[in-house]
C-alpha cells in the first residue's frame, strides 16, 4: 500500500482545479540546465481520473501518456510520470519525501481544515515518513509483524475462506465484495488486533470514509466526513489499547504495545497511527486485490480455466493479477530539493505523482502489457510501492489473495458474472469495486 488513511495536504479546493486542468499544456523550450525539454503533447489527450470513462478503465490513456507525454505536467508544481522506469526511480529516489509535512502549503492546510483536528489526528504512519523516524517505526512494527505470525495465520485463512464460500454455494449467486473480498481480510486483520466481531461494522462505516483521503484531492465535505471518522476511529483504538495494556496477550496489538528497538518503544501517538494503517489501508487493499483479479479472470475465461486445472500456478497468478489490475493506482512524493527526475528539473517544493497502474502496463518492461497471463515469469510490478515503503502487510495480502481467489477458482469451475458493467468505487487511489454479483452455472 502507498498511503496513509489520514488528512494529507489536499486543500478544500483542489478537486476544482484538477477538474479544470483537464487539458495538458504544452511546455516550454529546453531549460537553461540543459535538461530535455517535454514533448508537445496533444490538446485532446485528457488525463483526469474522475471522467467516468477514464475511472473506468484508464489504462489506454495510461498508454498514451507513456506514449506522446510520459512526463506529464497538468498544472505548475505537479507532474505525473506513467513510465515504469521513471516510477521505480521515484519511488528510490533521495531527494523525495513522504512526509507531507514538508510541503510548504502544510501549515495553510491544516488552518483550512473543516474541522478541528484531535489528538493524533496529524500523527503521520510510517508510510508518510522518511528516515530516521519511518526506520524506527517500521522496525518495531516488524517484530510484530512477522513472517512467522503470517504463517501461522494460514489455517484461519483457509478456513474463514470456506466458511463464506459455503454461504455462498448455499445460494447459488453471492457478491464477490461483499461476500467475499471485503470480510476476508476484515476478519483476520481484526483477530490479529483483537477487534471484537460486533465492532466490525464500525470499522467499515470509518473504513469507508477514511480511504478518500488516500485520493490527491478531495472536496471539503469529504474531508469533514473523513476527520471525523478518524477521530472517532481514534478514540475507539485509544480505550481497546487501554485495555489491552492491562491485560496483555499473543495478538499483534499486544505485540505492538510490547514491541521495543534500542530502548524506543511507539508512543501512544504512533501506537494508534499504526493500527488505523493496519486496519484501514491493509484489509481494503487486500479486498481490491480479489475484488480485481476475480473480475479479471471472469473477463478471460480461457486464464479462469487454466488456473482451475493447474491450481499450482496460482503463485505466477497472484503477481499477475496485482500487476494487470493493481488495488493502488498511484502515490505522490514532494521533492525536498531541485532535482532530476525522469530527466526534467524538478524544483524544491513541487509534488510528483507516479501512476503505479500505468506502471504496471508498461511495454517497456512488459511484453504484451495488456494480456493478462498467468504464467508471466519476471513479474517486476510496483503493485506493493518499492524501496523503503514496501507495503508491510504484502506477504499477508498475498496470501490472503492468493487463498481467496484459488479457493474460487477451484471451487466453482462454471463461475459467471451477473453484470456486464461492475460498478466502481469513486475513489482514486484505490481502484475497487463497490460490487462484483457472481452466478454459479
Amino acid at each position: 500500500m502507498t498511503a496513509d488513511p489520514e488528512p494529507t495536504p489536499a486543500g478544500p479546493e483542489t478537486v476544482s482545479q484538477f477538474e479544470s486542468a483537464t487539458t495538458i499544456h504544452p511546455a516550454s523550450a529546453r531549460s537553461a540546465t540543459g535538461t530535455h525539454a517535454l514533448p508537445e503533447t496533444p490538446v485532446d489527450l485528457i488525463f483526469n481520473p474522475w471522467v467516468p470513462e477514464i475511472h473506468a478503465n484508464p489504462y489506454p490513456v495510461y498508454r498514451r501518456l507513456q506514449q506522446e507525454d510520459p512526463v506529464h505536467k497538468p498544472f505548475p508544481g505537479v507532474w505525473i510520470l506513467s513510465r515504469h522506469r521513471d516510477v521505480a526511480a521515484l519511488l528510490r529516489h533521495p531527494d523525495v519525501s513522504s512526509d507531507r509535512r514538508n510541503s510548504p502549503v502544510y501549515e495553510e492546510f491544516v488552518k483550512a481544515l473543516p474541522v478541528e483536528p484531535d489528538e493524533g489526528a496529524l500523527t503521520p504512519s510510517m508510510l508518510f515518513l522518511d528516515p530516521p523516524d519511518h526506520d524506527r517505526l517500521r522496525r518495531l512494527a516488524n517484530k510484530a509483524f512477522t513472517p512467522r505470525a503470517v504463517e501461522r495465520l494460514v489455517p484461519r485463512i483457509h478456513q474463514v475462506v470456506t466458511e463464506l464460500l459455503d454461504r455462498a454455494e448455499e445460494r447459488g449467486e453471492f457478491d464477490v465484495i461483499a461476500d467475499l473480498a471485503y470480510p476476508l481480510p476484515v476478519t483476520v486483520i481484526s483477530e490479529m488486533l483483537g477487534i471484537p466481531e460486533e465492532d466490525r461494522e464500525r470499522l467499515r462505516a470509518w473504513s469507508l470514509d477514511l480511504i478518500y483521503t488516500l485520493d490527491p484531492m478531495l472536496s471539503v465535505e469529504a474531508l469533514a466526513r473523513a476527520q471525523r471518522a478518524g477521530a472517532e476511529f481514534r478514540s475507539y483504538l485509544r480505550e481497546l489499547i487501554a485495555g489491552r495494556r492491562r491485560h496483555l496477550g499473543d495478538d499483534l496489538l499486544s505485540g505492538l504495545i510490547q514491541a521495543e528497538d534500542q530502548g524506543q518503544q511507539l508512543t501512544p501517538q504512533e501506537l494508534v497511527a499504526t493500527c488505523v494503517l493496519l486496519l484501514v489501508a491493509g484489509h481494503e487493499t487486500t479486498s481490491s486485490f480479489i475484488g480485481n483479479g476475480m473480475l479479471a479472470l471472469l473477463r478471460h475465461p480461457d486464464q479462469y480455466a487454466r488456473l482451475h486445472d493447474d491450481p499450482a500456478l496460482m503463485r505466477s497468478a497472484g503477481e499477475e493479477l496485482l500487476r494487470f489490475d493493481s488495488p493502488v493506482q498511484l502515490t505522490g512524493r514532494l521533492v525536498l530539493r531541485d532535482a532530476q527526475i525522469a530527466g526534467q528539473r524538478v524544483q524544491a517544493g513541487q509534488d510528483v505523482v507516479a501512476l503505479v497502474g500505468a506502471a504496471n502496463r508498461d511495454p517497456e518492461v512488459f511484453a504484451e502489457p495488456d494480456r493478462l497471463d498467468l504464467g508471466r515469469t519476471d513479474n517486476g510490478h510496483l503493485a506493493f510501492d518499492g524501496g523503503i515503503h514496501f507495503w508491510l502487510g504484502a506477504p499477508l495480502a498475498r496470501v490472503e489473495g492468493g487463498t481467496a481467489i484459488a479457493s474460487v477458482v477451484r471451487r466453482f469451475p462454471a463461475l459467471g458474472l451477473a453484470t456486464d458493467e461492475p460498478v466502481w468505487r469513486d475513489t482514486i487511489t484505490l481502484r475497487a469495486l463497490s460490487s462484483l454479483p457472481v452466478a454459479v452455472t
